[in-house]
């Protein structure tokens, strides 16, 4: 039996299985546990194969690539025109196979484990963030059932004892006690992202490129951090403005008839990233006359055009494209660069 392609629907506990001749006829079926799906990969003569960059897929791909299998990792998105019919499984596997061989299709490139710890890190981190902020809003919102209004920011909460005791209300005691075990809560969380931000620090100055990324301005260790996650390798993206249209910082186009409709950013890809870039943009502009000078009269004339917001996003997709360059050519950040082609 002449395999092309297998086209994996990937579960769970259950993998569902679909190989395809070079004519693009499907020549089995198969249901696999996961120690039996190992099982069938190690014995399979090698072969391309095909499953859509979800949960779990990069570490199914690093396993694939080492046992010699060349690997396909497609976007949902780019699977669901393929589908035919009815969903289920089998129809779903059926339809990665034939979308792995089209000549168009975009595929992913399988991530190293370090890329993943890196991105694990990223989203602990922002749990505790989310944590800590519901922490301080159930802290004020207590407070306001007893007719205290807490000003929001860390400011005041760090020292919430110290700015209750100013204050002319009296706090029932077995509120204040239920008060000082969710200050503890949001000081540990306080703990916990000082040492996520330390375990990104270390990894960045330990990493080839993280001092390259952190040469471009607006990019501290957050932003570098999460571009190793994403982005072990450019080669995927042909020039700077394919990796800022994948990072969905480009307009957003609805063309039809001949007429050129552009909208809002189309907001693709990573989004953790995209704000970062926003983010490191933002912080940017706040400071024009320092930090921005180094894009000269571009960012100056464009602040002058453009909202604020605009700008912002503007700027981040340049950042964007010179991250790529960046890391493409393996070269730190230098003014020069801003007259070079990112597009």
């Amino acid at each position: 039996m002449n395999i092309q392609v297998i086209g994996i629907d990937l579960g769970k506990s259950s993998f569902h299985l679909v190989g395809h001749d070079h004519q693009g006829r499907a020549q089995f079926r198969k249901k696999l546990s996961r120690p039996k799906l190992c099982e069938f990969l190690t014995n399979h003569p090698l072969t391309v194969i095909a499953f859509e960059a979800c949960g779990g897929s990069h570490w199914l791909g690093r396993y694939c690539k080492k046992l010699g299998h060349q690997v396909k990792l497609i976007p949902p998105q780019y699977v669901k025109p393929y589908v035919k019919t009815h969903k289920n499984d089998f129809i779903d596997a059926d339809a990665i196979a034939e979308a792995s061989q089209r000549p168009s299709m975009r595929f992913v490139e399988v991530k190293s484990e370090q890329a993943q710890v890196i991105g694990a890190i990223h989203r602990i981190r922002s749990g505790y963030i989310k944590a800590r902020t519901a922490c301080m809003s159930r802290i004020g919102s207590l407070l306001l059932e007893f007719g205290v209004s807490l000003p929001t920011g860390h400011s005041v909460m760090k020292r919430l004892f110290a700015w209750l005791a100013t204050q002319r209300q009296v706090i029932p005691p077995m509120l204040m006690e239920e008060l000082v075990e969710l200050h503890e809560h949001y000081q540990e969380l306080n703990a916990r992202i000082d040492r996520q931000e330390r375990k990104l620090m270390r990894l960045v100055k330990a990493h080839r490129d993280g001092e390259l990324l952190k040469s471009i301005p607006g990019v501290g260790d957050l932003t570098a951090s999460q571009c190793l996650a994403e982005f072990e390798s450019v080669n995927q993206f042909k020039n700077g403005r394919s990796m800022a249209a994948w990072l969905g910082l480009v307009p957003h186009q609805y063309s039809t008839g001949g007429k050129t409709k552009l909208l809002g950013i189309s907001k693709r890809g990573d989004k953790h990233l995209r704000t970062l870039l926003i983010h490191g943009a933002r912080a940017i502009l706040s400071r024009l006359e320092t930090t921005g000078t180094v894009f000269g009269d571009w960012l100056t004339k464009l602040r002058q055009r453009k909202p604020f917001n605009v700008a912002c996003v503007a700027l981040a997709n340049k950042l964007a494209r010179i991250v790529w360059s960046v890391l493409k050519y393996k070269k730190a950040f230098n003014a020069e660069c801003l007259h070079t082609e990112f597009a």
